[in-house]
Parts: C-alpha cells; structure tokens; sequence
C-alpha cells in the first residue's frame, strides 16, 4: 500500500536482525498486545519518531481493556488505527483523539450469475472461538433439506472440537457442506457464486470477508456487534442479534430467490452493500494511510 510514496521494510518484530537500528524513519505496529514488545522498544529507542499502531478485533474488544501491555501501546502511539466506524468508541477515551480509521480494501468482482432454484449461502472463517460457528451449526439444524438452502462453510479447524461438530453437522444435514480449508482466489469464487455471506462472529476488528463480499455483490447476513456494524453501517437490513440461530434460519428462508419477496429482500440487500462498496477500494486505502503518515511527518521516499 505504500510503496511508492515510502521506503517499506516488513518485519516480524523490532529490533530485527533485517534492519541498522537507526534506519527507519517510523514503526507502523500490527496488534497492540502481540506487538507490544516492538512498540515499546522503538518507543524508548525514538521517542521522537512516529509509531502508528492498527488495532484489530481482539486488541479493540478485549486486549485493550485488560492486558496491561496493549494498554501501554495506546499510550506509546502517536496514531491509531481503526478499521471500521465503531471502533473509536472502544478506545479508552484519554486515547481516542489519537485514532484515525483506515477501511481495508480489496478489487472489485463482478456479480456472477445465481439460480433461483435454491439458496447457496457462504460462511467463510477458521473455526474458532471468535468467529462463534455453532451459530452457525445451530441454524443448518433448524432449516430442512426440503427447503432449498444450500450452505457451505470454508476455513480450517483451529479448534479441534469445533471441527468435530462441523463434521457432525455435515454428517446429519445434507445441505451444508464443510469445505475446511481453500485458497484465497478458491474462496473468493464461493463468495461470488453465493447469494448470501453468513458472518455470525462475536469480535471483529472489520472482517476483509466482509469487504470482500460486499465488493463481489454478494449481500451479507450478519450478527449485529460493533465490528459488523462499522463496516455495513448502523441502518443495514441483513443484521441478526449475536448467537440467535433462529433468526439468522429465518433470514437465510427470507432471502431465498425462489420467492418474489426473496428477491426482493436479496435485491434491498445488495443495494444496500453497493452503496458501500467506495468504502473499500485500494486507493482509498492507500491514500488514508499515506494521510496519516504526513500528519506526522513521516519522511516519504
């Protein structure tokens, strides 16, 4: 993203064996807790020099609010990072002026072509904990086979239990599938082809499957915390409360093309996602960045 406008280097932490301890102009942190080693170290090597810190899900909905070492990364920062609306409300309010919110970006898709027979709907997210998919589990439960909805769910299982009762699912429901783990364009194409994107998650930071669906004209159906909220905004249609699977069954059935209130509510949908697909374009991304860096006068390349 900045290549061109500065000189880059990534590094897995700081001080790094990579780089002369004198020859950065500025440090931008990924994760105030895991990071937190590496800001305090630049802090108190240059506390002249910028230090920019992005906060993700767990840093804004948890970390920040009782690991002593992500709060002291509020404080070492001269600039914050967001990644969608609500999460300047998260930050403790002595250290708000210091954010900024930068969406995250991906190329645009075109819509692909969707059948009206049935509903396919995507779930897309490593199984763990955070991303609560016995919302999910629970819903396919709810809905028969006979009714036309058709779901499929990727990512890995990073909690052996939760693995174990997606294998479950899939073994008693034969409409949903659990595909494990898949490239990145392979995901992209699921997401495309879907009518909806489930997101049922109990943190976020601004999830990129979001964005990614919403810039490939796929509508999402998710729950209604913070992290969803700022990045779809306050007054979308597609919201179910956290953890109710029997709401998000009934919307999965409210949204199915085989009904002309189906395509309706799929069409109000989409609409609604088009009107903020500008949000997440790379050279806005790109350009709210570089913004930042200039307030503090980063020396450019």
């Amino acid at each position: 993203m900045l290549a061109g406008a500065f000189r880059v280097r990534l590094v897995k932490s700081w001080p790094s064996g990579e780089l002369r301890l004198d020859s950065c102009d500025g440090l931008l942190a990924l994760h105030a807790r895991r990071s937190a080693a590496s800001i305090e170290a630049w802090a108190r090597a240059f506390p002249t020099k910028p230090l920019v810190v992005a906060l993700t899900g767990t840093d804004l909905y948890r970390d920040i609010h009782q690991d002593r070492s992500a709060q002291n990364s509020l404080a070492f920062a001269n600039r914050l990072i967001v990644l969608q609306e609500q999460g300047v409300f998260e930050v403790p309010q002595p250290w708000r002026e210091k954010c900024r919110l930068v969406f995250q970006s991906v190329p645009r898709r075109s819509p692909l072509a969707k059948t009206s027979r049935h509903l396919r709907a995507v779930m897309v997210g490593h199984l763990r904990d955070e991303k609560w998919p016995q919302v999910l589990f629970q819903a396919v439960r709810q809905i028969t086979p006979d009714e036309g909805i058709l779901i499929d769910h990727i990512g890995l299982a990073l909690d052996a239990e939760l693995g174990e009762l997606a294998t479950q699912t899939a073994d008693a429901c034969p409409h949903y599938r659990w595909l494990g783990g898949l490239t990145h364009p392979q995901v992209r194409g699921h997401v495309q082809r879907a009518h909806v994107l489930v997101h049922t998650s109990r943190i976020e930071g601004g999830a990129h499957v979001i964005l990614e669906a919403v810039c490939s004209g796929t509508p999402v159906l998710a729950s209604r915390i913070p992290g969803n909220v700022g990045m779809l905004g306050s007054d979308y249609a597609g919201y179910f409360e956290p953890g109710d699977s029997a709401q998000l069954a009934e919307l999965l059935r409210q949204v199915h093309p085989g009904t002309q209130s189906g395509v309706f509510r799929l069409s109000a949908l989409k609409a609604q996602c088009d009107a903020r697909a500008h949000l997440f374009e790379p050279r806005r991304e790109r350009a709210s960045l570089i913004d930042i860096l200039n307030e503090l006068n980063w020396t450019s390349s």
